[in-house]
This record gives structure tokens, sequence and C-alpha cells, in this order.
């Protein structure tokens, strides 16, 4: 005989009244989306962005100072005669060289030039009766490069400007 509070089946548990409502199973949490390889990229892109700027001012720096004019004036002054005098100059990127020979003193030179490299040298030579020689290079209105020179034979060199 069959009661109503014995399992029908062995395997079943007995069950002693109403059952539970059945509660809905919870639903994982939504996975969160990794932000670290947006936060990559917005670094990516800014460091970017920078060096084109750092680059396209740079070019632009470099582009107004070789179109920029540099007037240059090469002098030596002092007490020798029959000196020797080399100068040379960066002109749209070639070197111009002029040497003046048997010369006097004082001797000026007056040169505009324009390029990215705008420097030269100036070298005064003395003759073989010696005396002294300063040489001076003014590039537009910064502080002369001078030298000075005494003896036969001796030079004066002007450079680095």
């Amino acid at each position: 005989m069959n009661r109503p509070d014995s399992p029908s089946d062995p395997s079943d548990p007995p069950h002693w009244g109403p059952r539970p409502p059945q509660q809905p199973q919870p639903h994982p949490p939504p996975r969160r989306r990794r932000r670290w390889p947006w936060v990559l990229l917005g670094l990516l892109l800014l460091l970017l962005g920078g060096c084109t700027a750092l680059f396209a001012v740079f070019v632009d720096e470099v582009s107004e100072e070789a179109a920029r004019p540099a007037r240059i004036t090469y002098a030596a002054t002092g007490t020798a005669s029959g000196v020797a005098i080399t100068y040379s100059t960066w002109r749209d990127g070639n070197l111009s060289t002029s040497q003046v020979s048997d010369r006097a003193l004082p001797w000026t030179e007056e040169l505009t030039t324009k390029g990215f490299v705008k420097g030269g040298s100036l070298v005064v030579t003395l003759g073989p009766d010696g005396g002294t020689a300063t040489c001076s290079v003014t590039v537009d209105d910064d502080p002369p490069v001078t030298a000075t020179a005494t003896g036969p034979l001796a030079s004066a060199v002007c450079d680095g400007f």
C-alpha cells in the first residue's frame, strides 16, 4: 500500500510538505571589459601626436634658419704689411673661398649669405717681416670672433662662427 507521505520511487527523497518555490538561477555577472588596451592605445596615440608636432616644429625652425640671410663682416687690423688673407663662407650649401695676397692692413670685407650652414673662416698670415695682425669676424650683431698673431709668418685664425 502506498502512503501519500512515502516515496513512490525508493531513490526519491521523502517529501514533507509543499516544495519550496523554485528560485531562478542567478545569471553570472556580466563580464567586465578590459580597459588597459584602450588606455594603452590612447597613450600611444598621444605620444605619436606629440612626436609629430615636435617634428613639425623642428622642420619649421630649420626651414626658417636656412632661409634667413646673415651679414658676415671679415676684418683684419694691425701693424703688419704684406699679409695674405684667406676667407671662406658657406653660401647656399657650398663653400666659397677667396684669397687676397700682399695686402696692407686694415682690411674689411662684408658678405651676405643664407643657408643652414653660414660659418666659415678667416686666416691672416703675416709676411717674413712679421708685425702684428688681428682677425675679426662678426655675424649680424653677434659678438665678434677674434684672434691675434705676432711675428714672422705667424697666422691669426678666426673660425667657429
